[in-house]
This record gives structure tokens, C-alpha cells and sequence, in this order.
């Protein structure tokens, strides 16, 4: 049965240019897509520096993390792969407080997310994005040694909004 199910999804994956998966010697999906490269190459993307520096160092390493090791495997996100996760997002009526730094490559994603959440939604008085200045994205897990976890904002949202 799952060797039916995967020739179809590669079937899916290979009209739309995605990596193709296949069976291990157990028939079980598998294709790891590895963690964060190791060692770092020269002239690696800034954002790739900026995770190696996080996972790779004590300033983030741990033995069970994904990225500090093996990694995820490409099948991860299959599951995401036909939801379209912000379809809905203008009708969501909690609060919500999306943080990003603004130098993480992934950035445009909460800026292009909040847009559609607030878009023609009834509820967008209690959205707000919040992008941190010279933060990058991995700086907001410790605070990138420069305290860019804003904790009073933070706090202040979570007064106002969860009451």
C-alpha cells in the first residue's frame, strides 16, 4: 500500500518540480534533506552563516535538534504540501502578534502573511507585526547576544489583548 501511495505522490512531485522520495529497505518513505551544512562553505548565504552560528555552535547546539544533526526529511512538510495555510487567515478573531527580525530571509513571509490577515477582515484590530530592526531570524530565539526579544512588547500585547 505505501509503495502505491508513493508512486503517486512522486507522480504529484515530479509535475510540480519537487523532490522526488523513495522507500528504504523496510518499504518506509525516506530522503533526508540533512541540517545545517557542516562545515560551513565561504561563501555560504548570510542566512545560512546566521543558522550555523546558532546550530552548530553552543549557542544552540543540542544533541536531539534537527538542524544541529541529521536534519528533517524531505517528506516533513508533505502533509502542508495541498493546504493553503493562509486562505482563512482574515477570519481568525484572537489576537495574534507575529515578531520577525528584519534582516531574517524569511521575513517577507510574515509581511505578506499579516497583509492578507488584515485585508478585508472584520477582526484586524487586534493584529499587529511587530519587525524587529537588525535582527535576524535566528537572534530571536536567545536574542543574538543583543536583546532583540522584545519582551516588553511582549507583555504589553498579552495585557491588552488576553484579558
Amino acid at each position: 500500500m505505501e509503495k502505491e501511495v508513493l508512486d503517486s505522490f512522486n507522480a504529484f512531485v515530479k509535475d510540480h518540480g519537487i523532490q522526488e522520495l523513495s522507500l528504504d529497505e523496510m518499504d518506509k518513505v525516506s530522503g533526508g534533506a540533512g541540517g545545517v551544512i557542516d562545515p560551513l562553505p565561504e561563501d555560504a548565504s548570510y542566512f545560512v552563516k546566521d543558522y550555523y552560528d546558532y546550530y552548530k555552535t553552543p549557542r544552540g547546539y543540542h544533541p536531539r535538534s534537527l538542524n544541529s544533526n541529521d536534519g528533517w526529511t524531505v517528506n516533513t512538510g508533505t502533509s502542508l504540501m495541498n493546504m493553503r495555510l493562509f486562505t482563512y487567515s482574515k477570519e481568525i478573531r484572537s489576537a495574534v502578534l507575529m515578531i520577525h527580525g528584519e534582516k531574517a530571509h524569511s521575513c517577507y513571509m510574515s509581511r505578506d502573511a499579516y497583509a492578507g490577515m488584515v485585508r478585508d477582515s472584520h477582526y484586524a484590530d487586534n493584529k499587529e507585526l511587530l519587525i524587529i530592526p537588525e535582527a535576524s531570524h535566528t537572534d530571536l530565539y536567545d536574542g543574538g547576544g543583543k536583546n532583540a526579544i522584545p519582551f516588553d512588547k511582549i507583555t504589553e500585547f498579552m495585557e491588552e489583548h488576553l484579558k
